[in-house]
């Protein structure tokens, strides 16, 4: 044997039992540092997020739990501070209302020239008081005397100056100090409208009945003194005409209280 052959040692042949076992080493190698590096890097990725939370913990401060009282003196607080910028808002709107007048209605001349022909024609005190109702198309509204009433209902029909040949509509109405009726009437030949308002008292209910003077009150006073109890001296035929004859009280009254409780 040669010196070089003595020197070169000679390549070992493994068997497939020995390759299979240096394989799985190997992979077991490469999984086991794959592991411990991506350990090293969620340990990493922790020790930032704790930072970041105690930071953050850090700058938020803790939240007060309210105790009861505390929190009804807010809620107190906070609806005063409304009510004073709604006062100081109201106070704001009247003093700008003030600082600029409101222009009259196109319509006060007309309420005007008619409450001097009634205090003229009628009584010095037949109107009680005054309006235009800017709401309902600035339509001129007056509160007649009761014991003025009929006159004044003669005059608002046949005079040149008012002409109101159609009464639209009559109601009643319950305002616990006092009852009172409503008249809207209207010309057809100016187009003229007007309301009349006619105050009773409580107790014992009286409105002069105009059916005499506008056909078209008959109905409506009818239903007045059925629901309301109101009486109209003067009316042709004054019965109830949507209660029985027999019903006991009036149902549109506020101090109405039915007698049996299942109606």
């Amino acid at each position: 044997m040669s010196d070089e052959q003595e020197v070169k040692r000679e390549r070992k042949i493994m068997t497939p039992e020995e390759r299979e076992a240096k394989i799985k080493a190997a992979a077991e190698a490469r999984a086991a540092r794959e592991a411990a590096k991506a350990q090293a890097g969620d340990a990493e990725a922790s020790t930032e997020d704790a930072a970041a939370e105690g930071t953050a913990a850090e700058a938020k401060p803790e939240r007060k739990i309210l105790t009861d009282e505390e929190k009804e003196a807010k809620v107190k607080a906070a609806a005063e501070a409304r009510a004073a910028r709604a006062k100081a808002k109201e106070e704001a709107e009247a003093a700008a209302a003030e600082a600029a007048p409101k222009e009259p209605s196109y319509n006060q001349p007309r309420l005007d020239r008619a409450i001097e022909i009634l205090k003229t024609k009628v009584a010095v005190d037949a109107v009680e008081e005054s309006y235009i109702n800017e709401n309902n198309s600035h339509l001129p509204t007056l509160t007649i005397k009761g014991e003025h009433w009929y006159t004044c209902a003669e005059l608002l029909k046949h005079d040149e100056a008012f002409q109101c040949d159609y009464l639209r509509n009559v109601s009643g109405a319950d305002h616990e100090t006092h009852m009172e009726v409503v008249y809207h009437m209207v010309s057809i030949s100016t187009q003229h409208e007007y309301c009349i308002h006619v105050k009773t008292d409580r107790e014992q209910p009286s409105v002069a009945s105009v059916t005499p003077i506008w056909q078209t009150a008959n109905w409506n006073e009818r239903e007045i003194y059925d629901l309301l109890g109101i009486a109209f001296p003067g009316h042709p035929d004054l019965r109830r005409i949507m209660m029985s004859d027999d019903w006991v009280g009036h149902p549109l009254r506020k101090d109405y209280v039915p007698l049996d409780s299942e109606v």
